[in-house]
């Protein structure tokens, strides 16, 4: 009988832990915006996990968000790169009301890392790098022995910003991989 009465102690036990992992996930990676995230990751031939991880690390998932520098939406675009990407892309009308509007900002920002992934031979370190430092800084790196040993690659990233930006959306990535890989989410 005590065996019984312990069984049923882990089992329900086990459940409730279960139960709060389960909630801890859709919490914490939420899966927001789906159809916009789509529409735009097939656009661009991008990975979902990659654009929820920026989405989680840049605004973590609160469109209205504008940090100390002027960046704004899910993507947290800085106005100067919007500028150059509704020039380059076909956003028609355009104003920057709509900027904060998850479907715009997730446009913009996806054709944005479609760019630096292209620029940089689909290199999701030195794209995540850009997105955050930009790209001019990049490529100052990549030319500096102290930073990268073979100009391909970064060994020592200066900014601590963007050394823990690189880290948090990589590690956002790989569990993002994981819910998409094992069918917790789908598009």
């Amino acid at each position: 009988m005590r065996f019984i009465k312990k069984l049923i102690v882990l089992v329900l036990l086990f459940a409730v832990l279960v139960t709060a992992g389960f909630c801890y996930i859709c919490i914490s990676f939420p899966l927001l915006h789906p159809t916009e995230v789509k529409k735009y990751c097939t656009e661009y031939s991008l990975e979902p996990s990659l654009v929820y991880a920026i989405i989680k690390t840049e605004s973590n998932f609160s469109p209205e968000v504008e940090s100390h520098v002027g960046a704004r939406g899910l993507m947290q675009l800085m106005p100067e790169t919007i500028d150059w990407a509704v020039e380059n892309i076909p956003i028609k009308p355009f104003s920057y009301a709509d900027i904060n509007k998850p479907d715009m900002n997730i446009h913009i920002g996806c054709w944005v890392l479609r760019f630096l992934l292209d620029a940089f031979d689909n290199d999701e370190t030195l794209s995540i790098a850009a997105y955050n430092a930009g790209i001019g800084t990049v490529n100052t790196w990549l030319a500096d022995e102290t930073v990268s040993r073979d100009g391909e690659n970064l060994h020592n990233i200066p900014y601590g910003e963007t050394r823990l930006y690189v880290r948090k959306v990589c590690l956002y990535k790989a569990v993002y991989d994981i819910l998409f890989r094992t069918g917790f989410y789908e598009l």
